[in-house]
This record gives C-alpha cells, structure tokens and sequence, in this order.
C-alpha cells in the first residue's frame, strides 16, 4: 500500500484520489484545496470558485483530487449557466455582451477567444482603446514616456 502525505491529507488508496483532474480544458492540480484549485481554470478567481462551490454544495475543506464525478459535473454546469444558481450579475465578467447582449460568466479558452474578438472588433471601428492596443502601448491613461519601453533604450548614449 502507497501512502502519500500532502501537509493534512494521508491518501492511502490512489484509486479514490486524483492527483491531475481535467475541468474545461484546464488541468487541475488535485492535491490543493478545491476552492484554489479551481482557479487554476482562466476567467475563475477565489471569489468566484469560493460561491460556485457553496452553489454546489461541496465541502470547502476538501482537495480537488477528492471530489466525485458528480460533483465535477454539477461545478461545471455551475459555471456555464451561473444565473440559474441565483448568482448575481455583477459577479460575473461577461455583462452586456455586444453581439448577444446577455450577462454570463466567460471562462478557458472563451475567454480567449472574446477578448481577441473585442481588440478586433476595436481596431475595426478606429476605436482610441484599439489604435493603442494595435501599436503596443498603453491604454489605460498610464504615462508612457520613461515606462513601458519594454526592451527599447532607456537612458542617453554618452559621447566619446
């Protein structure tokens, strides 16, 4: 019999233990608590993971190698219809969509693929926010001229 100690869990059986779980296309490092975990998935954060769990009704306490498929099942339907578990609005990252223009929760590589479409969509219009983003410089109203070089010259070359 293997036994393998992470800090406050003793696994004696593997077969009942995950060590690597895939949930939408992330890979899940099963020996970390569930809530922390689940924030290895893009567009998921402690606050999120923390309501979606108590949604799901999943113990706070366990590791995410722990967890039933069940309750794998119930997190990921958690996450892509988050609206009808009763969670607000305002909680999620994808409100007043443009093209659909419903609120939702966009996660992995969706997330991905929204924020490409939105930077497209902005260098299409001209759009101030898509000029800068298209020239590689800042555009949120930070100061560009001593920061944000990234590898061009900083300083004055001396005279010999």
């Amino acid at each position: 019999v293997k036994v393998h100690r992470m800090s406050s869990l003793v696994v004696t059986q593997e077969s009942e233990f995950n060590f690597i779980l895939r949930i939408l296309n992330t890979n899940i490092d099963g020996r970390r608590k569930v809530m922390y975990a689940l924030t290895a998935i893009k567009g998921i954060g402690r606050r999120f993971s923390n309501l979606i769990l108590k949604r799901a009704g999943v113990d706070l306490t366990k590791r995410a190698g722990q967890l039933t498929e069940e309750e794998i099942e119930k997190i990921v339907t958690i996450i892509n219809k988050p609206t009808e578990y009763n969670i607000p609005t305002w909680f999620l990252n994808r409100r007043r969509d443009i093209v659909v223009g419903t609120d939702s929760q966009i996660v992995a590589n969706f997330l991905d693929a929204k924020m490409r479409e939105d930077l497209e969509r902005m260098k299409k219009m001209m759009l101030h926010r898509g000029l800068r983003h298209w020239w590689g410089v800042k555009c949120r109203g930070q100061k560009t001229k001593t920061t944000g070089r990234r590898g061009k010259t900083v300083g004055v070359a001396k005279k010999k």
